[in-house]
């Protein structure tokens, strides 16, 4: 029987029979395969070219790809007992990642967050060497790398570092208020792609469009990292503006009547008509996207529960507060209110210690199974199982520690430019410490030592930058600035930033096992902007606040008793 390999290059060969082919591979291919297809005359003949890209991951932006391993949490923190998947997943992510430096021709310094549970009381769990085991698979790809691909790089040009989601468990289930993330929370979007109604031809029923929310629509792009009630008002000046200066939007509007055009008008308003339907099409579909968020916003009481989860996380509410909440607000959904037990559960978790916590479920009247995923997210936090802890069998308590109450410290030079945007995710503080060389080698070790000749890009200070936004009666009240002033537009700094990184120093990547967010995505290109050093965003997946909690359910939790201590 002819071999797999073989009758693929066979497959070859009836592609190429009419025309030369070029043809390349998004990953590594087999010597078996190569081999075949040398032998095959008929079709070496015929081929143009064969090459490897190491293209084996998915940009989603500018500055963040995923390797698209969507089962990640479920393979990865699932069964203790049975990681044999687990084990699969990190060696396909890895593999993965490996071509993005490929691709880029970059090699990185390799750092990535130790487990915290190596000591003489702890059991270290397959979980706590996630970060551990996936630098080693990808340190194990550059090397061959170094040696197979022309002009790989022999020394460092770039850092890399490795977390997992246990390291900021609030970012993917809080409400993150800035315009991309609130169109991916609420508007049910498949990926980027966001599907609306637009008048029929000819006065015919209304049609159904597909837009993407991309990089490529230069409003999105000025537009997306704005909180959403900035975003509102910049859009509602863009469109007043743009009527008041378009002749053929003012006819539109009935601003100014066909009597009153001149033929030198009619003429003007003919040849403007394509460029202006464009950009009248663009202006409005973001109008109607941010009117059906602010809606949404207005009919759920998302702006309380905004709120109380930040006052959760920075530690100016208690369970009390949340309680009150839930018999005041009968009529919030349920993933609304398992999102924020979700936030207490992380804040207090001895509140949900044995029948408190189903006390507390019971109140928000969740389901059998939404029940089941607050178990599922406060093991995703790596809460390492001691000998100790495992004494409370027993009766005994021997952590006496008072635990702060608080997931998140004010920012000292951080002001609020907006209500309901105090919360910032975990890797921002991370990654500022590490572009001041102040993140600590215990807690993130480098795999390789850098080579004496890198030195990375030095810490270039904060750049002073003064966040466009603008006040009007038409600002929502929980929405208005504090203090803020008028500055320049993200648009300005985004159209001619981007090709100056390169310059400026060594690219940072960040890799996140188990699922990024759009919080998280955002801080890279802020970070970006303002410390002059593009840091580029990776991980498994990217993912909406209910696609992660749709991925809590899959995880299968052990529990360990004093049967599973060997003495």
């Amino acid at each position: 029987m002819a071999s797999a390999t073989y009758l693929f290059s066979r497959l070859f060969y009836s592609m190429l029979c009419s025309c030369r082919a070029f043809v390349f591979f998004s990953s590594a291919i087999s010597k078996e395969l190569v081999m075949d297809i040398k032998k095959d005359m008929e079709v070496l003949t015929r081929l143009g070219a064969l090459r490897e890209m190491n293209l084996e991951y998915f940009p989603i932006d500018s500055q963040g790809f995923i390797t698209n391993n969507e089962r990640a949490l479920e393979e990865l923190f699932g069964d203790e007992e049975n990681n044999h998947k687990g084990v699969t997943c990190l060696n396909v992510m890895a593999k993965r990642i490996a071509t993005v430096f490929a691709s880029l021709r970059e090699f990185p310094s390799v750092r990535f967050r130790a487990a915290k549970s190596l000591d003489a009381t702890t059991m270290t769990t397959f979980q706590d060497l996630i970060p551990t085991k996936l630098a080693a698979g990808i340190w194990d790809c550059l090397v061959k790398y170094k040696k197979s691909i022309p002009n790989f790089p022999q020394t460092e040009t770039c850092e890399l570092l490795i977390l997992d989601r246990s390291i900021d468990q609030i970012a993917p289930v809080i409400h993150e208020w800035t315009y991309d993330a609130m169109c991916h929370d609420l508007l049910n979007m498949e990926g980027n792609k966001y599907v609306h109604e637009v008048p029929g031809k000819s006065g015919g029923p209304a049609e159904r469009k597909e837009v993407l929310l991309e990089d490529h629509d230069p409003v999105w792009l000025e537009l997306r990292h704005a909180h959403i009630a900035d975003a509102s008002e910049r859009l509602h000046e863009k469109m007043t503006n743009f009527i008041s200066k378009n002749k053929a939007a003012q006819i539109q509007h009935g601003s100014k009547s066909s009597s009153e055009m001149s033929t030198r008008d009619i003429q003007t308003i003919v040849q403007a008509l394509p460029q202006y339907s464009e950009q009248i099409d663009k202006l409005s579909l973001h109008v109607e996207i941010a009117g059906k968020i602010n809606r949404i916003i207005r009919e759920s009481g998302l702006r309380e529960l905004g709120q109380l989860e930040q006052d959760l996380v920075f530690g100016d509410a208690t369970t009390k507060d949340v309680i009150k909440f839930f018999t005041m607000k009968e009529d919030i959904t349920h993933e609304n209110k398992l999102r924020l037990l979700m936030i207490l559960a992380s804040v207090y978790p001895e509140k949900f210690e044995g029948e408190k916590g189903q006390n507390l479920m019971r109140l928000a009247k969740l389901t059998e199974e939404d029940m089941n995923i607050v178990p599922n997210f406060r093991m995703l936090g790596g809460q390492p199982v001691t000998k100790k802890s495992l004494t409370a069998a027993f009766g005994l308590k021997f952590d006496i520690h008072k635990k702060k109450h608080a997931a998140r410290k004010e920012r000292p030079g951080e002001e609020e430019k907006w209500q309901l945007s105090r919360f910032y995710p975990i890797i921002e503080e991370l990654l500022e410490k590490l572009m001041k060389n102040e993140l600590s080698k215990e807690d993130y070790p480098c795999l390789n030592d850098p080579s004496p000749s890198y030195q990375g890009s030095p810490f270039s200070g904060p750049v002073n930058q003064n966040p466009h936004s603008m006040r009007s009666r038409r600002t929502p009240t929980w929405a208005r600035p504090r203090g803020s002033e008028d500055g320049y537009s993200s648009d300005s700094v985004l159209r001619h930033a981007s090709s100056d990184f390169r310059r400026m120093g060594q690219r940072i990547f960040l890799f996140i096992v188990g699922g990024a967010t759009r919080s998280e995505l955002r801080v890279c290109h802020k970070l970006t902007e303002k410390l002059k050093r593009e840091i580029i965003l990776g991980s498994s997946s990217i993912d909406d606040p209910s696609q992660f909690i749709t991925k809590l359910k899959t995880i299968t939790t052990h529990e360990i008793s004093l049967d599973d201590i060997q003495i």
